[in-house]
Order: structure tokens, then C-alpha cells, then sequence
């Protein structure tokens, strides 16, 4: 059985920073990283990118060396990705902020509103509605997180923690000041048949943003990467399958739509907003790559807003 020998340079200089020799043909990407640490720990196997050209795209883990377009001797490029950090922590470090951040308000610790308000309470069944709607939202997300969850990878960038954490602690505690100010009135929704309402209208489709109601075939076996077409099932969860790719993000927004309205709050509009934005630009992207790797991909499914987005 022949073997491999692997020449690994720098992306950006070219200069030779590793040599395998006797790398066994059906080697991984994966482990060539392993053995690439072995002589640069300063680069655990998360930070390294791989790839066959300096600007070509990085190779997979599980892409195995003889199966690529290279020789005997095969020249690999490396770059440093940068500090990592795994999808977990991120999102449990995001979405308990919002939730500790949001109550500190609703509670109305000192420091906040003067003293004269401290750990007062508001007299609007809408602000009640408000904190369980929200808090609900971020208890699931955490849950989700630690239960439902399955990533694709398993680090992202660890600078992107802090843009996260900006961005969803934030806009948590701009909404919450005033949401719970004490001079707070919401100024259409004072029956209590609007307040129910506009609760149903934000609690339905958090609900629904559970990974726990898509149906299985969204993602292969347990610990595999293997992607399946998504189909509805019985649930009614699911039936938005018939016209989104991500019914997920359609539900979300419609949440904190719902959030929007019951609350009759400008901050929580424009972090609708913004979440919208975000989320179209991740349904467009999923949605093509769905469209390109199957050819059997419903053709009547829109990225996020049935028959228009």
C-alpha cells in the first residue's frame, strides 16, 4: 500500500511549515490536523483551515486525502482561523443574557428607574404578559441549546461572541427600560380580549421555532453531517415546510412581531427588524444551497416568506 507525503505551507507567505511523511492514504483532513498540531500546538486542529489552493475554499474534516486531486506528494495550504470557541457557549452565553438582563428591569433593581421605584411593580397586565412571553422565548432557547441542538461545527470565532452578546444583550435592555419604566402605558392594547390576543400572536410562533417539531428527515443520524430534504409531517408545525425552506425563521419573526405588537414598543419593532434582515439573508443562503445539492427541491418553497421572499 503506497503513502502519502504531505507538504503543508502558508497560505499568505508560502513558507513550508509542516512535513508528514508515511500519511496513510485514507487519512482524513481531520487527521492531518491532529498530526499538524502535534508539531505547532499553538494551532489546535478548530483554528486550522486547510485547503488545496491559497484562496481556494477549506477542505472538510471528514474529506479524505486519497480521494483528493493531488499526487504522492500532496501540497496543502494552511490558515490560522483565529481564537476559538464552541457553538455552545455562544449561545448560552447570548440568550441568558437577555433573559438575567430583561428581569434586572422588570424587577426594577435599584439604579434603574430611582429609588423612589425599586422593586416596584407596573400596574399594566401587558408588562406581566411582556416578561413571560420574553422570558419563555429565552428559557426555550437555552433549553433548545443544550437538548435539541445538533451544529455542524463545533467552533465558530471567538470575536463573534462579543458581537453576538452586543447585539442580543443590547437590544434586550433598550426594550426592557422601556417596557418596565414606570411611566409605561401601552397605548391601544388596554383590553384584556387585545393583551390575549397579541400574547397568542407571540407565543405560537415561539413555540413553533422549536427544532423539536421539524420533522426528522431535516437532518440524517445522530452524529452524521448527512443532510435529507425536509418534509411536513402530522405536526402543524411543520406544515410551513409546504412553502418556506425555513419555517424556523418565518416563525421567529413572526414572534417577535406579535412581541412588537402586544408591547406597542419602538425598540422591539426595530429588533424585529433587524432580526428580519439577518434571518432573510440566512434563509436566501440556505435556500440555495439546498437547491444545489438536491434536484428534486420542491420548487414551490420561498426561503422565508411564502410566495414573496
Amino acid at each position: 500500500m503506497k503513502h502519502y507525503e504531505v507538504e503543508i505551507l502558508d497560505a499568505k507567505t508560502r513558507e513550508k511549515l509542516c512535513f508528514l511523511d508515511k500519511v496513510e492514504p485514507h487519512a482524513t483532513i481531520a487527521e492531518i490536523k491532529n498530526l499538524f498540531t502535534k508539531t505547532h500546538p499553538q494551532w489546535y486542529p478548530a483554528r486550522q483551515s486547510l485547503r488545496l489552493d491559497p484562496k481556494g475554499k477549506s477542505l472538510k474534516d471528514e474529506d479524505i486525502l486519497q480521494k483528493l486531486p493531488v499526487g504522492t506528494t500532496a501540497t496543502l495550504y494552511f490558515r490560522d482561523l483565529g481564537a476559538q470557541i464552541s457553538w455552545v457557549t455562544v449561545f448560552l452565553t447570548e440568550y441568558a443574557g437577555p433573559l438575567f438582563i430583561y428581569l434586572l428591569f422588570y424587577f426594577r433593581v435599584p439604579f434603574i428607574y430611582g429609588h423612589k421605584y425599586d422593586f416596584t411593580s407596573s400596574r399594566h397586565t401587558v408588562v406581566h404578559l411582556a416578561c413571560i412571553c420574553h422570558s419563555f422565548h429565552y428559557v426555550k432557547r437555552l433549553l433548545e441549546t443544550l437538548f435539541v441542538h445538533r451544529f455542524s461545527h463545533g467552533t465558530m470565532p471567538l470575536r463573534n461572541i462579543f458581537k453576538n452578546c452586543t447585539y442580543y444583550w443590547g437590544f434586550a435592555a433598550w426594550m426592557a427600560y422601556y417596557i418596565n419604566h414606570p411611566l409605561y402605558t401601552a397605548a391601544y392594547l388596554r383590553s384584556s380580549a387585545g393583551e390575549t390576543g397579541a400574547r397568542h400572536l407571540c407565543d405560537l410562533p415561539a413555540s413553533a421555532t422549536s427544532p423539536s417539531t421539524w420533522p426528522c428527515g431535516t437532518c440524517g443520524p445522530a452524529g452524521s453531517k448527512t443532510r435529507k430534504i425536509p418534509y411536513p409531517t402530522k405536526n402543524p408545525f411543520t406544515w410551513l415546510f409546504l412553502l418556506v425552506s425555513c419555517p424556523n425563521y418565518t416563525y421567529e419573526v413572526g414572534s417577535w412581531i406579535g412581541f412588537a405588537i402586544m408591547t406597542q414598543c419602538l425598540p422591539v419593532a426595530l429588533f424585529s427588524l433587524v432580526g428580519f434582515t439577518q434571518m432573510t439573508i440566512w434563509a436566501k443562503g440556505k435556500h440555495r444551497s439546498y437547491l444545489k445539492e438536491f434536484r428534486d427541491y420542491p420548487p414551490l418553497r420561498m426561503p422565508i416568506i411564502p410566495f414573496l421572499l
